[in-house]
């Protein structure tokens, strides 16, 4: 039987910790991908083939291609073949939107994670922001600043801007999955916020220039002008909140 290291019952002796996890026909799918290095793109073997390889039923196979897929590590092409998939963040914004709307009690916890979540990893990475930004200047970024301040303006929000200035700023930074976290993250806030009845920060103008802040701080090299920005960029919508504060 198979004890966990070092653990130890009140007797002294081992203390049993159960048959290890049994793997499934999914693992052993991923455990394939892995070991064949394929990339998201790639071929995977028929489903006669992969019942071959695993030495399991077709059924097991079709269960296993089923789950796979619903969280984007496979991709079914009908009449094509079943490939590798994107391996995006999908299935992870949906079930934090379901959670954030199912569940919304206690002051709207759900969506103060969120935003928490969000403002934690922008002030995470500011140092390697302000490190890529320093000394440069991107002409993009800029201009979604003039259009949302130009959209504020005129009293309307600006989620796309919003959402490409926020994935712009970390793009450059050697770290795709930080990109893909504050989209995701992003994703969910703006989708649960109307769901749960919450308004709209009424400073949209203030919220616009924040982003200009932010960007000017990481151009600047001044990390702690950075994180005051983001500090002020989530104030409007932490302040909108029930019980934010005044």
């Amino acid at each position: 039987m198979r004890t966990a290291s070092g653990a130890r019952g009140s007797d002294g002796g081992p203390v049993d910790s159960g048959p290890p996890p049994r793997e499934t026909t999914a693992d052993r799918i991923k455990d394939y991908i892995l070991g064949a290095g394929l990339r998201p793109g790639d071929l995977l073997p028929t489903e006669v083939e992969l019942c071959e390889r695993l030495g399991v039923s077709r059924s097991n196979v079709r269960e296993a291609i089923r789950r796979l897929s619903t969280l984007d590590i496979v991709e079914v092409r009908h009449g094509h073949g079943t490939f590798v998939g994107r391996m995006s963040l999908d299935a992870l914004v949906e079930s934090l939107v379901f959670r954030g709307v199912l569940s919304p009690g206690d002051d709207l916890r759900a969506l103060r994670e969120v935003i928490d979540l969000r403002k934690t990893l922008d002030l995470a990475m500011a140092e390697r922001i302000v490190d890529v930004f320093r000394g440069t200047s991107d002409p993009d970024l800029h201009e979604l600043v003039e259009q949302m301040v130009e959209i504020a303006s005129g009293g309307a929000t600006f989620p796309r801007q919003d959402r490409d200035f926020h994935t712009r700023l970390l793009s450059r930074l050697d770290n795709s999955l930080v990109g893909q976290l504050v989209g995701a993250f992003w994703d969910v806030h703006t989708a649960v916020v109307p769901r749960l009845g919450v308004s709209v920060a009424a400073d949209l103008v203030r919220t616009a220039r924040t982003h200009g802040e932010m960007l000017g701080a990481a151009e600047d090299g001044d990390v702690e002008r950075f994180r005051l920005a983001v500090h002020a960029h989530y104030e409007p919508i932490e302040r909108a909140l029930p019980g934010g504060g005044a």
